[in-house]
């Protein structure tokens, strides 16, 4: 039995525009038209579906994650009408002109547009975005599950098993998160086999003097972290417990100093890091843990306290939640069929996240609590269905 397409109400409310109005101040329409110059997609004439339009509908998909395609572009057009942008286009018939118009689009456009919109959104007077002056930084790494096509397959692979084959191939993302805020300002992909290490080096050139990067033992190798040591941002990594550093120097408050040498090095003492050891546990579980920093001096961030910051690197693991099952429907693989398609989308889900987290922590500053205080799925839900007036996007966007 075909199944029935989901669908919005018949009668838009004006508030469902005003979800196109919050989403255009977050992501501006000449932040779009320049990252379609950029990537050589400037409009030259406008067709049914022209490219601005696509761009938006893409970030729109993982707002309206369980409604048809064609339903979710029908918001999308009578918003524009509604909020009086020109906007050009033609009678909509069946997926195959969506389609069509998506790989027009492709996805360049829209990770040079997450690349230029995305950006840290903390201020000084957010509340838990910053230690001692240093902006609160994270990075790990996450795989969504993929349509079961051949070409999704032969593209990005699939998880190893025992027997037989996993379900669906998967996509490995790696991402720099602003703790505080839980804003994705940097992400990489690539296929399954490709490690979190290797994407996260192509997001290192993000970091900043002014940021403290906490990451888990899956970044805590030589190599990742010398890498980091480049860009003059403070780390502050886990490590395994199996790994061995020399006490050189005990300091007052329980860590020590030491050096980081590359494996085939350590006997030779040479290439070495200097780091600071820090090892603790938690009441009530067995389990020790081990951190290394590069702020070697304690006045500067003593062990207790950089062993509490420590954990705030779960804020990265709450905003994959967020994404997953939040805003994509929780088990489900995302839409698209092939793998540049996918690629699309899956900006398209990091432009959202980023618009209601933007939404998230304008609230937060203008009531003066912390941005983890207010509900996520409220947001999304807000954004969907009750936008005030106060988000209207510039006058710039059209008239």
């Amino acid at each position: 039995m075909a199944r029935t397409k989901a669908q919005l109400a018949d009668n838009f409310r004006e508030s469902d525009f005003l979800t196109l109005a919050s989403l255009l101040g977050v992501v501006p329409f000449e932040a779009l038209c320049n990252a379609l110059t950029k990537c050589g997609l400037a409009t030259q004439r406008y067709r049914k579906l022209p490219l601005e339009l696509m761009a938006y509908y893409v970030i729109c998909l993982s707002l309206y994650s369980s409604i048809s395609l064609q339903e979710v572009l029908r918001c999308i057009l009578e918003g524009f009408d509604w909020l009086k942008i020109k906007m050009p286009c033609g009678e909509i018939k069946g997926r195959g002109g969506i389609s069509r118009a998506r790989n027009r689009l492709g996805y360049k456009a829209m990770q040079c547009l997450f690349e230029d919109v995305c950006k840290p959104l903390a201020q000084p007077d957010t509340i838990g975005a910053f230690y001692r002056g240093w902006r609160l930084m994270a990075i790990d790494g996450t795989t969504f599950d993929l349509p079961d096509e051949q070409r999704n397959h032969d593209f990005f692979g699939r998880p190893p098993c025992s027997r037989g084959k996993t379900a669906f191939p998967q996509l490995r993302m790696t991402t720099l998160l602003e703790i505080g805020t839980r804003a994705i300002i940097g992400a990489a992909h690539g296929p399954y086999s490709e490690g979190e290490n290797t994407q996260g080096k192509r997001l290192l050139p993000l970091l900043q003097k002014d940021m403290l990067l906490l990451a888990d033992r899956g970044f805590g190798c030589y190599p990742f972290f010398s890498e980091c040591i480049k860009t003059g941002a403070s780390l502050v990594f886990r490590i395994r417990s199996n790994m061995k550093f020399a006490k050189e120097k005990i300091l007052p408050d329980g860590s020590f100093l030491s050096t980081f040498y590359p494996g085939a090095e350590q006997r030779k003492k040479t290439n070495g890091i200097p780091v600071r050891v820090i090892e603790y546990a938690i009441k009530g579980s067995s389990e020790k843990y081990r951190l290394i920093t590069s702020i070697l001096k304690e006045e500067d961030a003593p062990a207790s306290e950089l062993a509490a910051l420590y954990h705030e690197r779960w804020e990265i693991e709450l905003a994959y939640d967020e994404l997953k099952n939040h805003l994509k429907q929780p088990g489900a693989a995302l839409r698209s069929k092939t793998p540049e398609l996918i690629i699309q989308e899956l900006f398209g889900y990091l432009l959202a996240h980023y618009t209601i987290r933007s939404l998230i922590h304008q609230a937060a500053r203008k009531n003066k609590v912390d941005p983890d205080r207010l509900s996520f799925i409220n947001a999304v839900r807000i954004l969907c269905r009750k936008i005030t007036a106060a988000h209207f996007p510039p006058q710039t966007t059209g008239n």
